[in-house]
């Protein structure tokens, strides 16, 4: 009696051992890379996963975005310009099979590959276009990024250039550039100004030359003016035409 509950016991020990090494279960965003005797036998889950204990394998697989940070890098731009640029790269697996068995890490696989990606591609580029075409040189990162990790079973979804440090002698040369840049619009819209006063003063010059009663408007006008800021001293202006009048009717009279 007592060697039968010994049988059972070992008996029920064996199924519960080979019930834990064989039930696995695996997560909604979780796949299941299964070998048999070292050979790729399929991709299982999610859910209950049954496998025969010490004769088939699994990896799991995460299917969800990986969030990494590309190191900062050291560039020298087209213009030769040295930097440093870090980025953040955003990916996810979307065939567990190749991801498993093309490469022996695939996270460290493709950091290594966002990192030179990321200085080949800002190395043929302007330190301008570095800092107002970020979008542009994200999207041509992502592009070749997405290329060559096809073959991995990974999908490069986005890369964002987070910093761009340059040396504290070009930060003052950029500052000193955008105030020349500054100066030279303010010049350039005074000197618009003034082109287009002069264009209205000689408009309005034909004008008063086609009607000699407008300067007389104008003469009341500025008395109006001056009348107004109850000033004790009145400038009247007087047409030259009737100077030289006056001068010759005090010659002739002479």
């Amino acid at each position: 009696m007592i060697f039968d509950t010994i049988a059972y016991l070992a008996l029920a020990l064996i199924v519960v051992v080979f019930l834990s090494a064989a039930i696995r279960i695996l997560r909604e965003y979780q796949r299941g890379v299964v070998f048999t005797l070292g050979r790729f036998s399929g991709v299982k889950g999610p859910g209950l996963i049954l496998l025969i204990p010490y004769v088939q394998q699994m990896v799991k697989v995460d299917l969800r975005v990986v969030v990494q940070v590309v190191p900062a890098q050291d560039v020298i731009s087209r213009d030769n310009v040295s930097v440093k640029v870090n980025a953040v790269l955003y990916f996810r697996i979307v065939d567990p099979e190749r991801a498993v068995i093309k490469v022996e890490d695939f996270l460290a696989a493709t950091i290594q590959l966002a990192q030179t990606t990321l200085r080949s591609v800002l190395g043929k580029h302007e330190l301008d276009e570095m800092l107002a075409e970020r979008d542009k040189l994200n999207a041509d990162i992502q592009e070749i990024l997405d290329q060559q990790t096809d073959a991995w079973g990974i999908k490069v979804t986005n890369v964002e250039i987070k910093d761009v440090d340059l040396a504290e002698n070009m930060v003052r040369a950029i500052a000193k550039q955008a105030e020349a840049e500054r100066l030279r619009r303010a010049k350039v819209i005074n000197a618009e100004g003034e082109q287009q006063a002069a264009e209205k003063l000689v408009e309005a010059g034909r004008i008063i030359a086609k009607e000699p009663q407008a300067m007389q408007l104008r003469y009341f006008a500025a008395l109006h003016d001056i009348a107004s800021e109850r000033s004790s001293t009145i400038v009247f202006p007087l047409p030259t035409d009737l100077l030289a009048h006056v001068a010759q009717r005090s010659g002739e009279a002479k």
